[in-house]
């Protein structure tokens, strides 16, 4: 079932409809949307019904859960209780996948508060945390649920919350929207360098549309939902990489830029895209994110993390490659030498 996604400009009167008919509303906030967020809505909720946890990808973890399900056991939630989400991609994987699991589930509501979570995070029910192993390997959103929110509510005012780092780490999901599913609108986005003169609220509906058409045909990614992750099979093997090295740590769509050049790049040694494509794209891509140093004695690191995608079958690592600019596919088996090749080639660049 999809969710009820909505684009405003009003978030408490969008919102306020939702809440009379559950028993508690609470709402989750981190320090920041606290602060800058949630005065737009607070008179909507009680004080005692507010959980605030820290900020950043650092927190997604199980013992930050046990936090938020410790203040709803507190709260006395029962399964007709309501938590609404207020913030960027992590409130959102996270608040969505403690409500699931809360008592086997209560509902939510996602408002996103970040571009990233806006144009992709928030919609088409992909719930989940972060995971470290006992080697102390970090792995992307590697325990999580599929569910989808009772409404999504977009509102672009929040976006003049954030600073011009976090704007481009959404931008690049909208650049990854356009690759996969629409050439013409990449053909409009590459030519724009100052993102100061986008239309955030029109490229949100854009990405929303091209990721809710898919999703709704492919819920639990069994299939052609896959392509929504180009560019994420290295890019999340980056950031988790760099996550706990402090100095070089890397916001989500910083890492991802990074691995659609990689992606691309391995597009064209699978015959899929021309080299005159990928260097178009490769160009964009370092144009408005520059380039991630990646040390040669850190690819060795960075490929094994590839093994535990979420996509990876029998053993094969499985990527989702640009079939053409504005047509991508899935289930392409590649090598660790393949993968490296690619860590490689970026490296140099």
């Amino acid at each position: 079932m999809a969710s009820e996604i909505l684009f405003t400009q009003q978030t408490k009167q969008t919102l306020q409809p939702f809440l009379g008919k559950y028993s508690t509303v609470c709402v989750l906030v981190d320090e920041n949307t606290k602060k800058h967020c949630l005065p737009l809505i607070a008179d909507l909720f009680s004080t005692e019904n507010i959980i605030e946890i820290k900020s950043g990808e650092k927190e997604k973890t199980l013992e930050t859960c046990s936090v938020i399900w410790s203040q709803m056991t507190e709260l006395a939630l029962d399964r007709k209780a309501l938590l609404v989400n207020l913030g960027g991609g992590v409130i959102g994987d996270m608040g969505g996948f403690c409500a699931s699991t809360y008592k086997r589930g209560i509902d939510f509501i996602q408002i996103p508060t970040t571009l990233l979570s806006q144009v992709d995070a928030s919609v088409g029910g992909k719930l989940g945390i972060d995971f470290t192993d006992a080697h102390e390997n970090v792995f992307k959103n590697h325990i999580g649920v599929f569910n989808v929110p009772v409404a999504v509510i977009i509102d672009p005012t929040f976006l003049q919350t954030l600073d011009a780092k976090e704007l481009r780490s959404g931008y690049a999901e909208v650049i990854k929207h356009c690759l996969i599913a629409d050439k013409a609108k990449w053909n409009e986005i590459k030519t724009v360098t100052d993102l100061t003169k986008l239309d955030w609220m029109a490229l949100a509906k854009h990405s929303v549309t091209i990721k809710e058409k898919i999703t709704i045909e492919d819920p639990l990614e069994k299939g052609l939902r896959k392509i929504l992750n180009f560019g994420h099979t290295v890019g999340h093997a980056i950031e988790s990489h760099f996550l706990f090295i402090p100095h070089k740590r890397l916001l989500h769509g910083e890492a991802i830029a990074a691995g659609m050049v990689c992606e691309s790049w391995l597009s064209v040694q699978k015959g899929f895209i021309t080299e005159a494509e990928h260097k178009e794209i490769e160009a964009y891509i370092l144009s408005i994110y520059g380039h991630t140093h990646i040390l040669f004695t850190e690819i060795d690191l960075i490929v094994p993390l590839t093994l535990q995608d979420k996509k990876n079958e029998h053993g094969a690592v499985q990527f989702s490659l640009l079939e053409k600019v504005g047509t991508a596919n899935y289930n392409i088996s590649l090598t660790k030498e393949e993968i490296t090749a690619s860590l490689h080639y970026y490296a140099s660049l």
